[in-house]
């Protein structure tokens, strides 16, 4: 086509005009999920990304692994891998792409959001302006897109930044903060000195890879020339790299918005002096054939603005725990503050420091203080310095935003403003839809009154009552003490029968230890120890009777403390909510087996007991007597979706050929939607990039399933099942009395198990399913 137009005094960029309920600013995975969930509750979204591809910092541009409270098994925090979409993307993730490869990631978030008809997804485009309706309300956003020359005007009466630098909020005239808040401002203890910086600063990394062959490099003139002035230089090798070499950091003396061109430049200087040393210096002769296969131009970005909302996280709700009654999301990261001046500092690269447990998040923290249609997601929410070193991981930023997502279509519901759903009369309609999602809510369990489930008789073909796990592994030597992780009902603890070999007649030392807080798994509180003596000889049946009696149902830890002399009969058998743990530590996020702070910085002490993770981390062989029976067919309607003082689950007997729950009802009910909520083993994080995973289905989750009505007719049947939440869209409701959930074991060691049912009747509107058709037209 040829096109030809004269001269004109001056010419503008083609405009287009739309209008939509919700607008988010930012496509990572914060933005991607609060985009998701905001449209399959039935509102019209707009996401705008500045990038080519979705995913912010775990994109592959940048190629950091998305983590949250689960923080690479490395602290105690059992089964705390955050749920909702977030959960969905990551497992579908690991599916596709256990070898971590981030161009699979891009692939991954571009369906999710391409499959969703209510998204309109401007990529490559970038929000430059905002009108307002008055000095409190946005009106509407302008965006440019470079790739088509096209400026997009929107209009929405809500509006969410999920930009990362906050620039919706900034240009809206949102009250924000940069830097470190003193310890003086909200009694902080762990407040940094400006001698150790008050920001965190960017990162970028380096893909290389072996060729077989000789591989010349010569650095460019920007490279750093004396590697020495990098204090931890001795650290770099040939095996690490990615975000592996998260430490190369720069930048947190710097303004970490305008400047971070700059930063980039710097951090590029450092990379190319980086590998000069490791393919010139001659101290890895290793590196001869190897050659860099990537350099991010795009730097990973840790702190910039902070927003204020009606209430600003502290480090002493996440280290006391603090509940909130509008808490809707959950963090679990470690306090992790870096020096300022990042790679150059004499300093450790990170200070980590862990809570107990997990930590509440309240719906307060989402929304401004001051502008009153604007919702915060991402790692701009309204946090401390010292709360953000936690609140800031991905993982996290994408479970609070996907509250965003629930809370923005009930105020379009409802006609209402975000802090009205901050009231006592609201919150409980948010808590209970997000849960509906699949969002987990420490401390709240799913009360939901149109569920149909809630009014069932359950019975179940079989319930597992855990007399033993057999004794069928290899054996463990007690070099470091070791615990089985055991859900236990109120009343007299039982008794445990461990197969040990004696190599030399000794003493074990068994101790009982629960948590001094319900719903954590830090082993604080002991209740009972015993010493028993052992002679020497192999295949020794030792049983430990502790004389004790719990007062509330919960985990308790029964810990064979660490006995050179001494090895344990593992077995091969997994079970959903049932573990063994170590005393140890993990050296991605710690420095020791136990959390020893400095005095006056306001963190606890207390020990790490971690389990291994797969294929290792077999339970250890142990009898039971009497039977732990908390794998009961009614848990699946308690209103929790995972373990937390117990496993919450039905679980079958592995003998059971043909395991199978039923819910029957005394008058026939209509039914046109059914969701169920498998075991996807929420205590493995599924680091999204670089990390390689085991298997590509959680061993834990049931494959094949199927659902029949009281007469025998098949309603729906799956048989490639991952996902942990399943939701079934029947095609007619259905009149029955009685529904039939047959399922089949996901492994000759693994008994199926099911933590969750719900059953909706036509005038429910729920959410879409996450595979619908993708839309053609939703792609601008």
């Amino acid at each position: 086509m040829m096109y030809r137009e004269g001269p004109a005094a001056g010419r503008q960029f083609r405009t287009e005009r739309t209008a939509c309920d919700l607008v988010v600013v930012g496509g990572g995975l914060a933005g991607t999920c609060c985009a998701i969930t905001a449209a399959r509750a039935g509102l019209r979204v707009t996401l705008i990304q500045d990038r080519p591809v979705l995913g912010g910092n775990a994109s592959s541009e940048v190629r950091l692994w998305a983590l949250g409270a689960t923080s690479h098994m490395g602290n105690n925090n059992r089964w705390a891998r955050e749920g909702g979409v977030i959960d969905e993307i990551l497992l579908e993730n690991t599916f596709r792409n256990r070898e971590g490869n981030p161009l699979i990631l891009d692939t991954v978030l571009l369906e999710k959001v391409a499959c969703e008809s209510n998204i309109t997804l401007l990529l490559n485009t970038a929000m430059i302006d905002c009108t307002k309706a008055d000095a409190e309300t946005i009106a509407s956003v302008r965006a440019f897109c470079s790739q088509n020359s096209t400026m997009y005007e929107i209009e929405a009466p809500l509006f969410c930044d999920a930009s990362g630098d906050g620039a919706l909020g900034f240009l809206a005239g949102a009250a924000f903060r940069m830097g470190a808040e003193s310890c003086e401002e909200f009694g902080e203890k762990f407040a940094p000195t400006a001698e150790y910086g008050e920001l965190l600063g960017h990162s970028l990394y380096f893909y290389t890879k072996d060729t077989g062959k000789p591989v010349r490099f010569v650095a460019p003139d920007y490279a750093l020339k004396d590697i020495t002035q990098i204090p931890r230089y001795r650290r770099f090798n040939t095996q690490e790299h990615g975000c592996q070499l998260w430490w190369i950091e720069y930048g947190g003396r710097l303004d970490t918005v305008h400047q971070s061109e700059a930063i980039k430049w710097e951090l590029w200087r450092v990379i190319y002096g980086v590998w000069d040393y490791i393919k010139n210096s001659g101290e890895f002769p290793e590196a001869e054939t190897m050659t860099l296969e990537w350099v991010g131009q795009v730097p990973g970005k840790r702190e910039s603005r902070r927003f204020e909302g009606d209430y600003m996280l502290t480090q002493h709700d996440l280290i006391e725990q603090r509940e909130h009654d509008d808490a809707v999301s959950y963090g679990g990261w470690a306090v992790d503050l870096h020096p300022a001046d990042g790679v150059f500092s004499e300093k450790p690269s990170c200070n980590q420091w862990h809570s107990k447990g997990v930590y509440q998040i309240p719906y307060r923290c989402l929304y401004s203080r001051n502008i009153k249609n604007l919702f915060l997601a991402g790692r701009i929410i309204s946090a401390s310095h010292v709360a953000f070193g936690s609140s800031r991981v991905m993982a996290t930023c994408a479970h609070a935003a996907q509250a965003v997502g629930v809370a923005a279509a009930i105020c379009r519901r409802n006609g209402q403003q975000p802090a009205a759903l901050a009231s006592s009369q609201h919150i409980g309609e948010l808590q209970r839809e997000l849960m509906r999602t699949g969002q987990y809510i420490p401390g709240h369990r799913r009360d939901d009154p149109d569920d149909l489930a809630q009014a069932a008789t359950i019975t179940a073909s079989s319930c597992l009552r855990l007399d033993r796990l057999p004794p069928d592994g290899l054996m463990r030597p007690l070099e470091a003490s070791w615990a089985m992780l055991m859900p236990l009902s109120l009343g007299p603890v039982p008794q445990f029968t461990f197969q040990l070999d004696v190599a030399e007649t000794t003493t074990l030392r068994a101790e009982l230890r629960t948590s001094s807080r319900s719903g954590n798994f830090t082993p604080d509180v002991t209740l009972a120890t015993r010493e028993i003596p052992l002679p020497s000889g192999e295949k020794q049946d030792v049983t430990i009777d502790f004389h004790t009696t719990l007062e509330r149902s919960q985990y308790a830890f029964v810990c064979l403390m660490g006995n050179r002399n001494v090895a344990v009969r593992l077995s091969q058998q997994r079970l959903t909510g049932v573990l063994a743990a170590n005393h140890r530590f993990n050296g991605a996020v710690a420095t020791s087996n136990v959390q020893r702070p400095p005095e006056g910085i306001g963190i606890d002490t207390f020990e790490f007991w971690l389990p291994q993770r797969r294929p290792q981390g077999q339970n250890l062989a142990v009898a039971v007597s009497p039977a732990l029976d908390v794998f009961k067919a009614a848990n699946v309607t308690n209103g929790i979706g995972r373990p937390t003082d117990g496993p919450n689950a039905w679980v079958a007997t592995l003998d059971d050929p043909a395991p199978s729950l039923t819910l029957s009802w005394p008058q026939p009910q209509t039914i046109a939607r059914i969701e169920l909520t498998f075991d996807t083993d929420a205590d493995h994080p599924l680091e999204s990039v670089l990390m390689q995973h085991p298997e590509q289905v959680m061993p834990f989750c049931v494959r094949e399933y199927r659902v029949c009505d009281g007469h025998g007719n098949t309603l729906h049947e799956c048989r490639d099942n991952h996902q942990t939440r399943n939701v079934i869209r029947l095609p007619q409701p259905v009149v029955t009395e009685r529904l039939v959930i047959e399922l089949s074991h996901p492994l000759a060691n693994v008994p199926a198990a099911l933590f969750e049912v719900s059953c909706y009747g036509p005038d429910h509107p729920g959410a879409p399913l996450a595979d619908d058709a993708i839309s053609k037209n939703n792609i601008a």
